[in-house]
C-alpha cells in the first residue's frame, strides 16, 4: 500500500513540474515569464484589464524604467514596477532593452567587477542606468555617459541569477 501511494505521489510531482514548467513561458510570446523590459514610451496607461475597454488606474512616465512582465494576453503585457505597482499595457509601449534602477544612494561603480578597482563614477537613488553585462553577482551598467560595474543586489530589473554577455 505504501508503495502505491508513492508512486502516485511521484507521478502528481511529476505533473505539478510539467505543469509549472509550461506556465513559466508565455502563452503568446514564449519568452520566459517573468521577464524584464523598459519603457519604451514617455507615457503609457495601466489598465485594469487587457482591453481599451478597462478603466487606466494610472500613467507610467518615465521613459527608459524598467518593468517586469509578469502575464500576457493578445498584444497586452501584465507589468509591475519596482514597488509592485502595475496592470496591463499594450506591448508596443514596451522595449527590449535593458534598464535597471538604483536602488542605492550615491552607488559607487567600478572599472572591473572588483571592490578593489577603481571608482568610475557614483550613482543617485533611482538613477535609471541602461544595463549590460552581467556576472554572477556583478552586472556593468551606463548612465548619463558614465559607465562601470555595480553590485547586482544594489539593482532594481535584474534577476539575482541571470548572466548576460
Amino acid at each position: 500500500m505504501a508503495i502505491r501511494h508513492l508512486a502516485a505521489a511521484a507521478a502528481v510531482t511529476v505533473l505539478t513540474a510539467t505543469f509549472c514548467a509550461a506556465e513559466s513561458r508565455g502563452p503568446v510570446t514564449n519568452l520566459p515569464l517573468p521577464r524584464y523590459v523598459s519603457m519604451k514610451a514617455a507615457t503609457g496607461n495601466v489598465r485594469r484589464g487587457p482591453s481599451l475597454t478597462h478603466k487606466i488606474d494610472w500613467v507610467f512616465k518615465r521613459r527608459g524604467m524598467p518593468l517586469e512582465i509578469t502575464a500576457e494576453y493578445g498584444h497586452w503585457r501584465r507589468v509591475q514596477d519596482r514597488d509592485g505597482a502595475g496592470g496591463w499595457v499594450h506591448y508596443a509601449l514596451l522595449s527590449g532593452v535593458r534598464t535597471v534602477l538604483v536602488e542605492e544612494d550615491m552607488l559607487t561603480v567600478h572599472a572591473r567587477p572588483d571592490t578593489r578597482s577603481p571608482v568610475t563614477a557614483a550613482f543617485e537613488l533611482g538613477v535609471v542606468a541602461r544595463l549590460g553585462d552581467c556576472e554572477a553577482s556583478w552586472c556593468e551598467i551606463s548612465a548619463g555617459g558614465y559607465s562601470g560595474w555595480a553590485p547586482k543586489k544594489k539593482l532594481w530589473g535584474v534577476a539575482p541569477d541571470e548572466l548576460r554577455e
